[in-house]
């Protein structure tokens, strides 16, 4: 049994939902014991520190909430006290505080919430927390900022609320402690961490659950119930830096020996072993790893009944899971510890959906309707007693009244669960009968570590519809926090993915890759494709091809600007018909992965349906003001035959791009694709001829640079010149129009540049590793937009490259039309031996970080991921247009790298990583840079949403893909009529007193 799709309608998977709880629950019984339980929550309020307390306090919508989350974010890992005080001003700046101190750091002068905050933190820290668990000298250095070292204070304190214990012994004995309060509390023990980057930070992780089990077998009853005992949770991302479905293979033969030996642990202990749940792309590869471990259960520890997976009821297939578990259960005659979670990745899967342009969202988006789901599941897992011991994992006071409406029915055995440090209120309510029984979620680890999964918790809870937060907002009334969930909303509570930009222009569709269905369009389209040779046109005859094409500007330009739009929509969609095949093209010819080839494609039809809309936008007249009897309007109009360069690294979108922005302004083209991607671009052209645009409309002129090329700019009466590619071909191009007689000619120039990524040291590592990754070496670093040089804080400096280092060791190398390849070849021997030069000189004057080499015969031309580390920025001398990364460390004035990054000459894509807000506002505004990203890679620009283009070396601009950059395609005429010309302005006169 294989899962259905994860995008289907969202009303229609809730109907099925509805429709499986019918007659199960009426609502209004089920609930009805919340209510005591909520009045003796707000009639008895938790403490101060308490997530409802929190929530009431500090809101995360406003100021003073979103400065703590920043805070507990970030600071307990700054490591340098300067950028401490920085982060600490820059988020308590923006709450409501009343002054700054000569250092910077705000004052504590008002009664503003997070004042009481820091002083509530100055009170308490020296009862609870000894000067050593702050960050190593970070409280000496900072001894006068009463301010700073109080937040660390308070933050650290947080951190308390939220994990049981920074060691395994620590946190049993915490559990210990609550159990004396109430008996039947059990613990499942999560040491904090996130998703391994490198194989060392995977075993790191290995070794700490090893050592947890081994703590929690010690104080565990080997021969009672498995249930009763406490427990681990796991992370498989964690245990593998490659956990993706495209390293399937890979993830079963050395992640699968890593979780088995914990589950051979645990089942020797008797305590139980649950998977958590991830990433909705992750979900079908989590389902092999995890029936490969029940096999091997079945096999060597049938007795055991602790092995459990987490199951999120807000995923549009969460019913069809428990199906799915349930059949593995009884495949290998287990009894499987099911948790049911409502969700912890909702808003990233609503991102991931949007960008990827699916049909519909993986997950529900309205909060109701994953509570329907929710008691759905939890039917269904109390149904199956055979396969599956059910958990349910919930802060709602009616969901817990309604799953024991239904447990009591169903007479099955079960446990409630809640996170450590949240529900606390409702679930001392609930425990006061004797006969239920409650496991505790409970992280451990160090305050620094909990970053991302504190922020994840606070984001989930404070979100204005979560029952904690409403538990929290007294303004919110009894029947309005026990509404009924059981209610079909007939729409999604936001826009498809298909209509994100609005009515007015189609999101390009994708695929999702992790779907096999739609891997095997993919291949079947590569295997029965063959590329032929595409015959090279005579430069000789370039003067009769600008003859043809101006003869067409004649009729084209005065087609309406609506007809040349509609047929540049039939092309978009007749492209995104044609996906699979030129995908396929793009996989052979140019050398793509297949997630590149996906997006290249998209970005090729996102340009023509943008560029569509937008010609009909500009090339409307304009009215202008002026005096009575006289009209004044603005005109637009295309300019005549333009020549389109494009280059092999986006052979399909910047090909398709250019000739788009040319025809929707009334223009014809003379198209010359790069020499070593010419097959793509022909049938781009065929597939513009075979919607309607004019074959003359539109040439293809295939051949070199230095002929065809060259024959095409020398042309006398060409309108203008559109390039992208390197800045000396570029300057070429410019000096032979600059030598030409006649009109002034536009280029239009996209080239290169020496991009730069700033990191300072409130930047979170792994995010940092893996916008540095993506950016240097997707593509084969064959981007222009590509990360060549990376500025790091020298605080951070060792942990990061560290890091990189072995984040670049994990990427497959090899043939892109494998699914597994990360990178391939670069895209002939010409570059290969210019980029070997390269590398050969920064072995003797840098210092190599990356040793490795690329594997013996994958594929021709490939060059393994490079990375060097330099002095000092002016060392990066050019650009290497290949898999290069240049290192250098940075101290003191950020101000003052962006200084040195400017000075390179440069400008076209920057990175900067920093939690400090007014920092990245103040060092993007100083960047003579065309694109700047805060904390994210720098690659990827997305038509009509990052308009994408440099200055400097890198350009002339407009922007490619923004609303400014059809204007160079044309001609402005302004026409005014004088309208008293025939004796006078009748219709003044007529309005005459």
């Amino acid at each position: 049994m294989r899962l259905p799709t994860p995008y289907r309608p969202e009303a229609e998977v809730v109907a099925h939902r509805l429709a499986a709880l019918s007659g199960a629950l009426e609502w209004a019984v089920a609930s009805a014991p919340a209510r005591p339980w909520v009045q003796a929550v707000r009639d008895n309020p938790p403490p101060f520190w308490a997530m409802e307390s929190l929530l009431r306090e500090y809101p995360i919508s406003s100021a003073e909430g979103l400065a703590l989350m920043r805070l507990a974010e970030a600071l307990l890992r700054v490591p340098d006290a300067e950028t401490a005080i920085a982060l600490t001003a820059d988020q308590l700046g923006r709450a409501d505080f009343d002054g700054m101190d000569e250092t910077g750091a705000a004052q504590v002068l008002g009664r503003s919430t997070l004042a009481k905050l820091s002083s509530s933190a100055i009170a308490l820290s020296k009862k609870f927390l000894p000067d050593a668990e702050a960050p190593q000298g970070l409280l000496t250095k900072l001894g006068a900022k009463t301010v700073v070292a109080a937040t660390v204070r308070a933050v650290q304190l947080l951190g308390r609320q939220f994990v049981l214990g920074q060691t395994i012994g620590d946190a049993m004995d915490e559990a210990d402690a609550a159990r004396k309060k109430q008996a039947q509390l059990t613990y499942s023990y999560d040491m904090l961490g996130e998703g391994a980057r490198t194989d060392a930070d995977a075993l790191n992780y290995l070794q700490s659950y090893k050592n947890a089990i081994e703590a929690i077998a010690a104080r565990a009853d080997k021969t009672g119930a498995t249930e009763k005992n406490d427990g681990i949770s796991i992370k498989l991302s964690a245990l593998h830096p490659r956990y993706e479905w495209t390293q399937r293979e890979r993830v079963l033969a050395e992640l699968v020996p890593r979780v088995w030996s914990l589950c051979e642990q645990a089942a020797r202990a008797n305590i139980n072993l649950t998977i958590d749940a991830e990433e909705v792309d992750r979900l079908e590869l989590s389902l092999d790893v995890f029936e490969a471990l029940a096999a091997l259960v079945a096999q060597h520890q049938p007795q055991w009944r602790g092995f459990g997976l987490a199951m999120q009821a807000y995923q549009t297939r969460a019913l069809e899971l428990i199906e799915h578990i349930a059949s593995i259960g009884r495949k290998y005659k287990l009894r499987l510890m099911c948790r049911l979670v409502k969700g912890a990745y909702w808003d990233s899967e609503i991102k991931r959906a949007q960008e990827l342009g699916l049909p519909h969202y993986p997950v529900f988006t309205h909060k109701h309707h994953t509570d329907v789901s929710y008691l759905a599941c939890a039917k269904a897992l109390l149904d199956a007693p055979d396969a599956i011991y059910p958990q349910f994992a919930t802060h709602n006071a009616a969901t817990i009244a309604a799953i024991l409406s239904l447990a009591a029915k169903s007479g099955n055995p079960f446990e409630l669960q809640r996170l450590h440090g949240m529900g606390e209120g409702v679930y001392r309510e609930v425990l006061k009968n004797p006969l239920i029984g409650c496991r505790v979620y409970a992280p451990v680890g160090k305050h620094r570590d909990l970053l991302a999964y504190l922020v994840r918790r606070l984001l989930e809870n404070g979100a204005n519809s979560s029952f904690v937060h409403q538990l929290a907002d007294e303004s919110v009334g009894m029947e309005e926090i026990l509404v009924s969930p059981l209610r079909l909303e007939p729409e999604s509570a936001f826009v498809l993915p298909p209509k994100l930009f609005g009515a007015g222009r189609k999101n390009s569709a994708g695929l999702d890759l992790e779907v096999a269905t739609q891997r095997a369009a993919l291949q079947t389209a590569f295997d029965n494709l063959t590329v032929p040779s595409v015959p090279e046109f005579d430069a000789k005859q370039a003067a009769s091809a600008y003859a043809t094409s101006a003869t067409s500007y004649k009729i084209w330009s005065k087609a309406p600007v609506a007809e040349r739009a509609a047929l540049l929509r039939q092309s978009a969609d007749a492209l995104e018909h044609q996906m699979p095949r030129f995908c396929a093209i793009l996989v052979k010819e140019a050398f793509k992965t297949w997630g590149d080839a996906v997006s290249e494609v998209r970005e090729a039809v996102d340009f023509l349906r943008f560029y569509a809309d937008e010609a009909e936008r500009i090339m409307a007249p304009v009215a202008l003001p002026g005096p009575t009897g006289e009209t004044n309007e603005l005109r637009l109009s295309a300019r005549g035959v333009w020549v389109c360069i494009s280059p092999w690294n986006f052979p399909l979108a910047i090909f398709m791009g250019q000739v788009a922005a040319a025809l929707a302004t009334g223009n014809t083209v003379l198209a010359k694709p790069a020499e070593q991607t010419p097959f793509v671009a022909l049938e781009a052209v065929r597939l513009l001829h075979s919607v309607g645009v004019p074959e003359a409309a539109v040439q293809l002129l295939h051949g070199p640079g230095e002929t065809v090329g060259a024959a095409l700019v020398a042309l006398p009466g060409i309108a203008g010149v559109v390039f992208t590619g390197s800045t000396p071909v570029a300057r070429t191009i410019n000096r032979a129009l600059a030598a030409k007689d006649g009109p002034i000619v536009p280029l239009i120039a996209e080239t290169g540049g020496i991009n730069a990524m700033l990191v300072d040291s409130t930047a979170l590592p792994e995010q940092v590793v893996d916008a540095v990754v993506q950016s240097a070496f997707r593509s084969a670093g064959q981007r222009c937009s590509a990360l060549r040089l990376l500025c790091v804080h020298e605080a951070i400096a060792d942990h990061v490259i560290e890091m990189v280092q072995g984040a670049a060791k994990e990427l497959v190398l090899g043939n892109t039309a494998e699914w597994a390849t990360d990178v391939g070849p670069v895209i002939d021997k010409e570059a290969f031996d210019g980029i070997q030069k390269h590398i050969q000189r920064l072995h003797s004057t840098a210092k190599p970080l990356l040793a490795q080499s690329a594997p013996a015969r994958a594929a021709a031309n490939l060059i393994a991921p490079q990375a060097f580390e330099l002095k000092q920025v002016s060392d990066v001398a050019q650009e290497i247009f290949g898999p290069v990364l240049h290192i250098v460390r940075w101290s003191g004035d950020p101000q003052a790298v962006i200084e040195q990054i400017n000075a390179l000459g440069y400008g076209l894509t920057l990175g900067i990583q920093t939690r400090i807000d007014s920092r990245a506002h103040a060092l993007a505004a100083a960047a003579h840079i065309g694109n700047v990203y805060i904390n994210r890679n720098i690659i990827g620009a997305v038509v009509g949403v990052q308009p994408f283009g440099g200055e400097g070396l890198s350009g002339t601009g407009p922007k490619a893909g923004g609303p400014h950059y059809l204007y160079r395609f044309c001609a402005e005429q302004t026409l005014t009529v004088n309208t008293t010309a025939a004796g006078g302005n009748a219709a003044l006169l007529a309005s005459m007193p």
